[in-house]
C-alpha cells in the first residue's frame, strides 16, 4: 500500500515538471527554442513503460506515463503548430 501511494506521488511530481514547459508554449506561442526531438523521444520511451506498466497492472506507473504522454504530445503539437517561418 505505502509503496503505491510512493510511486503515484512520485509518479505526480515528475509527470508535472512538463506542465511549465506547456503552459509556457501555448501562452506565449513561442516554441522556436524547443527542440521537437526531446518530447519525441520521451513519448516514445513513455509508451514503452506504459505498455510495461498495463502488463504487469502497476497503477503508478500506468497513471504518471498516460499524464506525461499527454503533455509531451500537447508540447510537441505546439512546436508543430506554432512552427515559426
Amino acid at each position: 500500500m505505502i509503496a503505491t501511494q510512493l510511486g503515484l506521488v512520485a509518479g505526480a511530481v515528475t509527470s508535472c515538471a512538463v506542465i511549465p514547459q506547456v503552459v509556457k508554449a501555448y501562452r506565449s506561442r513561442h516554441v522556436r527554442d524547443i527542440s521537437v526531438w526531446q518530447p519525441v523521444i520521451l513519448v516514445f520511451g513513455m509508451c514503452l513503460w506504459l505498455v510495461y506498466g498495463l502488463m504487469i497492472r502497476d497503477i503508478p506507473l500506468i497513471v504518471a506515463n498516460f499524464f506525461s504522454i499527454f503533455c509531451n504530445a500537447a508540447l510537441i503539437a505546439m512546436k508543430l503548430f506554432y512552427r515559426e517561418g
